[in-house]
This record gives C-alpha cells, structure tokens and sequence, in this order.
C-alpha cells in the first residue's frame, strides 16, 4: 500500500487554517470518520473512562401522516 504525505512548512505566526480546511475537505467521509472517532477514544482514555463502552446514539423517530 502506498502512503501519501502532504506537508505544510512555515513560521506558526503565518499560519491559517486553510491548508487543514482544503486537506480534511479532499478526504473521504470515511476518514474523517475515522479520524474524528480516534479523537473520541483518545480524549476517553486520557479521561480514564472505559472505551469499551462508547458506540454511538441513536434515535428511532417514527413519522406518520395524520388520518383524514
């Protein structure tokens, strides 16, 4: 599997959040998925709290049109 490495250099004082806003965009939903649950577990473990039990919620709603 070939990896790819894209890299931004430059003093941090002249840095914006452009080339993160362009690089997460070009990314597949399942990456930034991916991604954002690593944060999750990270941050849950840092914390002390058990990340066996993490999932995510959900909610059943049920929609139904009025009699007539």
């Amino acid at each position: 599997m070939k990896r790819i490495f894209v890299e931004r250099r430059g003093k941090i004082e002249q840095m914006d959040r452009s080339f993160d806003l362009i690089f997460w965009q070009a990314q597949p939903a399942k990456a930034r998925f991916d991604a954002s649950w690593e944060l999750v577990t990270h941050y849950m473990k840092v914390k002390g709290y058990d990340v066996r039990q993490l999932r995510l919620q959900r909610l059943v709603t049920n929609f139904q049109r009025p009699e007539r």
